[in-house]
């Protein structure tokens, strides 16, 4: 529904002569590995205390148990996923009655030209469902990555550093709801203002030395207590 309506927007203005262009989206993409990552998760046992990573790749990409030393660790996180695609996956995380859960999400969104206002609510939109569905869990937002075009690979999400800016002020506003932000926007910046160069592979991704400086992050500010 969503995708016909773009459509027939661009449509609309192609039609009528307008000097302006429909930025089109999807609300409905999933990643090839979608399904099957959820099958994945679906068939884990659910263990007590667990500390969730909820996201994209560069939270999937790392081995979060053995990172932090936590056997209660848990991934997930889907490579190429969207804030529409964890909406859809989230109640196997609510089930979970986890202790805590870490989100990292939107750059994917950015990418693929989501509307700001409609990433927003959906930020919204992940907390509430998940205060409703296991109230004891502890909800952390993190803020979203710089990025490094110097790499020329990813284009589609490089030059969108206003944007990323634009979403961590707005995650900085959901401690109003009661969640605990982690701004790890600063830390990865170098002086131009860009992730720094020795902390990923592609400009987007983090390598070992990256997700060194995350598991600091949440040991030295207390998250993982």
């Amino acid at each position: 529904m969503i995708r016909i309506l773009i459509l027939a927007f661009g449509l609309f203005i192609a039609g009528n002569g307008l000097n302006a262009q429909a930025v089109k989206w999807d609300s409905t993409y999933r990643p090839p590995k979608y399904k099957e990552s959820i099958d994945r998760f679906n068939a884990e046992p659910i263990s007590a205390n667990e500390y969730i990573f909820l996201g994209n790749s560069i939270t999937a990409s790392t081995n979060w148990s053995r990172l932090l030393g936590l056997p209660q660790a848990k991934n997930r996180g889907i490579s190429g996923d969207i804030t529409f695609g964890v909406l859809e996956r989230l109640q196997e995380v609510i089930d979970r009655k986890p202790a805590k859960v870490f989100v990292l999400i939107g750059i994917n969104d950015i990418a693929r030209n989501i509307e700001n206002s409609l990433i927003v609510a959906n930020y919204q939109k992940i907390v509430s469902r998940i205060r409703k569905g296991s109230p004891k869990t502890q909800i952390y937002f993190s803020t979203l990555l710089p990025v490094n075009a110097s790499f020329g690979k990813l284009k589609n999400h490089m030059g969108k550093d206003d944007r990323i800016l634009y979403l961590n002020e707005q995650i900085k506003k959901l401690v109003a709801r009661n969640v605990t932000v982690i701004d790890l926007y600063p830390h990865f910046l170098d002086e131009n203002k860009h992730l720094k160069a020795e902390l990923t592979k592609d400009g987007l991704h983090l390598n070992p030395e990256g997700y060194k400086l995350w598991a600091e992050i949440l040991n030295n500010g207390g998250y993982l207590k």
